[in-house]
């Protein structure tokens, strides 16, 4: 493969960081490569096939070693390599010493022009390489495998080409599907389900570790594939402006999404916001496919006490252990007049003698009083 890196190099940092950059990436996917840098591209494969990792960042270097770069490097029709051996050339530095007119006429025009290709003598420019549309790569491993730790260390080679994909694309995939063959056209399906749109190998490795170490195989694994299909435009965020900003719902679909996987989509319940104000009514629980995000508008406390605890007062002030502290507030909530469940509340965060958070709220109504909603974790 043949890549145009000029452009690139001030995004990575200079040549060093982006060579640094795909031999991180190559390992990551197990993919064993020859890298070579040139100023043309023939000259850049040519000196790949070496196995040397040639650096050249300008024409005048690429040119000085290609002249030691020996000839079945460049993988000539086998008629004309013997013609060439047996003038006694060896190296493309032996070529270039030749006069060119003789030397076409003897080893034809095709040579002469990849001769000047590479030395950029004419321009070569390259057809470009379109991503597919679809992911779908298969992975046969060495040996037949019955232990699924090592299935999961083989499947890391698909999913780090996976998140490649998706990184050109720009997107995220909700479903991914893993089938193992085992050969005789016997197959098991490891459909991976995500509560949101993910992109991070990492995340896909942890879904599919606690897949994998609840699946039974039924015969040894001889091979791997992974396949993704409805891609979703990656969501942009901002920057965050502090440590650790925004990564709280990122580590709650990953948990979600790993439970799921480990227990099955009927044991897991999320929940689902409902357009309604009263905090009784304004989430359900959601089972099955794991779609449904967690959402709350802050500050709300995921433990609701049903039905709101009655609070004593002394002085004005609600109890529970001794006197409430009124640290937020109030929030007027009124809703419900249309259903029967008419609910006119003011609501304030309270911390008691133990230094726990507490919802509560007053009831401006007769006979009124205070009540404990929730309880913040």
């Amino acid at each position: 493969m043949r890549l145009d890196i000029g452009a690139s190099l001030r995004l990575f940092g200079g040549l060093s960081g982006l060579l640094e950059r795909v031999r991180a990436d190559l390992a990551a996917m197990d993919i064993p490569a020859q890298l070579a840098v040139a100023a043309t591209p023939l000259a850049a494969l040519w000196l790949a096939r070496t196995g040397g990792n040639a650096v050249c960042p300008d024409l005048a270097a690429t040119r000085e070693r290609l002249a030691a770069v020996p000839l079945p490097a460049l993988q000539l029709a086998p008629p004309l390599a013997r013609r060439v051996e047996d003038f006694g050339l060896r190296c493309v530095g032996d070529l270039l010493a030749l006069p060119r007119a003789g030397l076409g006429a003897r080893v034809g025009k095709p040579l002469l022009l990849d001769l000047g290709r590479a030395l950029g003598e004419i321009a070569d420019p390259q057809t470009c390489f379109v991503f597919p549309e679809q992911f779908e790569q298969a992975l046969e491993l060495p040996a037949p495998v019955d232990a699924t730790p090592v299935l999961l260390f083989a499947a890391q080679r698909l999913i780090a080409a996976l998140a490649g994909w998706l990184a050109v694309r720009n997107g995220a995939v909700r479903e991914i599907e893993c089938l193992i063959d085992h050969g005789h056209g016997a197959t098991t399906a490891l459909p991976l389900a995500f509560s949101a749109p993910v992109h991070q190998a990492a995340r896909i490795e942890r879904v599919l570790k606690e897949r994998l170490d609840a699946v039974h195989l039924p015969a040894p694994a001889l091979a791997l594939r992974l396949a993704a299909g409805d891609v979703t435009p990656r969501e942009q965020r901002s920057h965050a402006l502090f440590d650790g900003a925004g990564q709280g719902d990122e580590a709650l679909a990953d948990l979600m999404d790993r439970l799921v996987a480990r227990l099955g989509p009927q044991a897991v319940q999320g929940l689902a916001c409902h357009a309604d104000h009263r905090p009784e009514r304004a989430s359900r629980p959601v089972a099955g496919k794991p779609s449904a995000t967690l959402q709350a508008p802050p500050p709300r406390p995921l433990w609701l006490v049903e039905p709101p605890e009655a609070l004593p007062e002394r002085h004005g002030r609600p109890q529970r252990g001794g006197a409430l502290v009124l640290v937020a507030g109030p929030e007027r909530i009124e809703s419900g007049w249309w259903d029967g469940g008419d609910a006119r509340r003011d609501y304030f965060i309270a911390i008691d003698a133990a230094g726990r958070r507490l919802w509560i709220f007053r009831d401006p109504r007769p006979p009124g009083g205070w009540f404990l909603q929730g309880v913040f974790a």
